[in-house]
């Protein structure tokens, strides 16, 4: 199956960026300022994005300073199902992010566009740990007619 890959670095503690993957405000500051729900093992994240709607996250992995998981319980159809996945490692004074979106049927349109735009997400994340703020939606870079 096809996945979304992407690697990304940050002058941070593995605390830290485990802390923005981890929190609702965390979580708010770099992916949507639009989150709510339950962030422990178990529970459930809603993340919204305005107009086009959002996904709803089920939280199935949380490993301090080293892997976070998630499920994908509602959403556009193509995400159902799906797995995201941010596994942490230290390298030297950098925390590296190897993130994962995986448990795509087929490379549609769509997922070259999330490609896209999980990569301006995750840049959102490197600007939030090493200043302080990040660029989530609604002050994300819009990179098409999809936003």
């Amino acid at each position: 199956m096809p996945e979304i890959l992407h690697r990304v670095g940050a002058t941070a503690t593995p605390e830290k960026v485990y802390d923005a993957l981890t929190t609702r405000d965390g979580l708010a500051a770099w992916w949507t300022t639009d989150t709510t729900g339950d962030v422990a093992v178990g529970g459930t994240i809603q993340f919204r994005f305005g107009e086009p709607g959002g996904f709803d996250m089920k939280v199935l992995d949380q490993r301090p300073n080293e892997r976070v998981e998630w499920e994908v319980t509602d959403g556009p159809a193509e995400w159902i199902g799906t797995r995201v996945i941010f596994d942490l490692k230290r390298a030297g004074d950098w925390t590296i992010v190897l993130f994962r979106h995986e448990g795509w049927a087929e490379p549609v349109e769509f997922m070259y566009h999330c490609s896209t735009k999980w990569a301006t997400f995750l840049v959102s994340l490197k600007q939030l740990m090493e200043t302080g703020i990040g660029a989530p939606h609604p002050h994300d870079v819009r990179i098409s007619d999809w936003h």
